[in-house]
C-alpha cells in the first residue's frame, strides 16, 4: 500500500509530538501519542483509498489496518490495543501474548475481562477517555497488576495501553514491610530502655544491686539498637552501590586469614572452633575489601552463634571450575526446608526469640546476599535439621589476571 504526502506528513508529526511528550511527561503518554498519531494518519489514508465499506470489512475480519502500524505496535514491549466501534482492530505482539491472538476482531469487553467497571470504559460511546489510569488485577495471572491508560484519536478510535505494575507494587509492599519491621525492631528495645529509666527514677534506683542489673539491661538494649542502625546503614550503602561493580583486586585467602585473626582476638569462646582451609594458587577477585570482610564476619559469626558449642566451624576456600568457592559450615540444629528460601529476606528469622537473645538483627544474610550480588557471585544455602547448615558463596576471579596469588593452606595461628 502506498502512502500520500498527507499521510507521511501525519506520521512525521506524530513522531515529533511523541518525542515532545516523552521529554515532558514520560514514556507512557508518549507511546499513546505516537500510536494515536500514526493510527490517525493511516486510518485517514485507508479511508481515502477504500472508503467506509472497506473499514467495516477490516473490523469484521480482524485485519490490521496497515503493516507499518502493526510493526510499530509490535516494537512496543508493553501491551497496546486499538479499539474502534467497541471492537479490537489492532493488538501488538505483547497484547496478543497476554490476552491471546484471538482478541483481534473481538468485543473489547471480552478481550479485557474484568469484574470492575474498567472494561466499560472501553466502550463508553462519545465519552472521552479518563485522564487518570485504571488499575486492573488478574490479567495474565492472578497476582499480576496492570495500569490501563486510555486515549482517543481524532478519527474516533480508542487506544489502550497496559503497563505492568506488578514489580512496582511488590517493591512498594517490600518498602512498607521494611519500614514497619525496622520500626518494630527499634521500638522494642527503646520501650525497654524507657521502662527501666522510669523505674530507676523511682525508689528502685536506690538499691545498688537492682540499679546495676537494670543498667546492664539498658546497655544491652542500647547496643542492640546500635547494631540494628549500623546494619540498616550498611544495607543502604550496599544497595546504593549495587550496580557499581568493584574493581580493586582482593586476595580472598589473605582476607579469610585476617577475619580469622579478628575472631581469635575478640576473645569469643567459640573462636577456637573455627577451622580454615584455603587452597593454593588462588587468583584475586575484583571486589570491595570492606564489604567482603563484612560478608565473612556475618557468615562465620552466624555459624558460631547457631552451631552447637565445641563443634567445628569449617571455612573452606577453593576453586569450583572458573569460580572461587567459599564455604562456611556449622554443626547445629539446622533449618527446615520451608525456611531456606526466605532466609535472605530482611528481618526474617527462623526463631525470633533465639535470634534476638544472641544479638541478631535479622539483616545479616540480607546484607550477605546484596554483597554477593554486587560482586556478580552466587549464594547457596543448604541445611539439614539436626545436622547443621552450609553456606556457599561463589565469586568470579579477575579475568585479566595472569599471575595468580600464590598462597598456601592457612594454618591456625599459635
Amino acid at each position: 500500500m502506498g502512502f500520500g504526502i498527507r499521510t507521511l506528513w501525519g506520521i512525521v508529526v506524530a513522531v515529533v509530538a511523541a518525542v515532545v511528550v516523552f521529554l515532558t511527561a514520560g514514556p507512557g503518554p508518549a507511546i499513546i501519542t505516537l500510536v494515536g498519531g500514526i493510527a490517525a494518519a493511516l486510518v485517514a489514508s485507508e479511508g481515502e483509498a477504500t472508503g467506509a465499506e472497506e473499514d467495516d470489512r477490516q473490523i469484521e475480519d480482524g485485519d490490521t489496518l496497515s503493516p507499518l502500524l502493526t510493526e510499530a505496535l509490535d516494537a512496543i514491549v508493553e501491551p497496546v490495543l486499538l479499539i474502534e466501534r467497541g471492537r479490537v482492530t489492532l493488538a501488538n505482539r505483547a497484547a496478543r501474548t497476554l490476552l491471546g491472538a484471538h482478541i483481534v476482531g473481538e468485543d473489547a469487553r471480552i478481550a479485557i475481562r474484568h469484574p470492575a467497571a474498567a472494561a466499560e470504559r472501553l466502550m463508553a460511546p462519545g465519552a472521552t477517555a479518563p485522564d487518570h489510569p485504571i488499575s486492573l488485577v488478574g490479567l495474565g495471572s492472578l497476582d499480576h497488576r496492570w495500569e490501563m491508560r486510555l486515549a482517543d484519536t481524532s478519527s474516533g478510535q480508542r487506544i489502550v495501553h497496559l503497563i505492568d505494575q506488578t514489580a512496582h507494587d511488590a517493591a512498594e509492599r517490600m518498602r512498607v514491610d521494611f519500614v514497619a519491621n525496622a520500626s518494630h525492631e527499634l521500638r522494642t528495645p527503646l520501650a525497654s530502655i524507657l521502662g527501666f529509666i522510669e523505674t530507676l527514677g523511682d525508689e528502685a534506683g536506690e538499691d545498688a544491686e537492682i540499679r546495676a542489673r537494670f543498667l546492664k539491661v539498658m546497655f544491652d538494649e542500647a547496643r542492640r539498637m546500635q547494631r540494628l542502625v549500623e546494619d540498616l546503614i550498611s544495607l543502604s550503602r550496599i544497595e546504593a552501590d549495587k550496580y557499581r561493580q568493584p574493581a580493586q583486586p582482593v586476595a580472598m585467602a589473605d582476607l579469610v586469614q585476617h577475619v580469622w585473626d579478628e575472631f581469635l582476638d575478640s576473645g569469643s569462646p567459640r573462636a577456637e572452633d573455627i577451622d580454615c582451609d584455603v587452597a593454593e594458587g588462588l587468583p584475586p577477585i575484583a571486589g570491595d575489601r570492606a564489604q567482603l570482610s563484612q560478608m565473612l564476619h556475618n557468615l562465620i559469626g552466624n555459624a558460631m552463634k547457631y552451631g552447637r558449642a565445641d563443634t567445628p566451624v569449617r571455612v573452606t576456600l577453593d576453586r569450583d571450575g572458573p569460580m572461587l568457592r567459599l564455604t562456611v559450615a556449622d554443626r547445629g540444629e539446622g533449618i527446615a526446608p520451608g525456611h531456606i528460601p526466605r532466609l535472605t529476606e530482611r528481618f526474617y528469622r527462623v526463631d525470633s526469640g533465639r535470634s534476638r537473645s544472641i544479638g541478631g538483627t535479622g539483616l545479616g544474610l540480607a546484607i550477605v546476599k546484596h554483597i554477593v550480588e554486587r560482586h556478580r557471585g552466587r549464594l547457596d544455602i543448604a541445611s539439614e535439621v539436626g545436622v547443621g547448615t552450609t553456606v556457599t558463596v561463589r565469586l568470579p576471579p579477575i579475568k585479566s589476571s595472569e599471575k595468580p596469588v600464590s598462597e598456601g593452606t592457612v594454618t591456625k595461628p599459635q
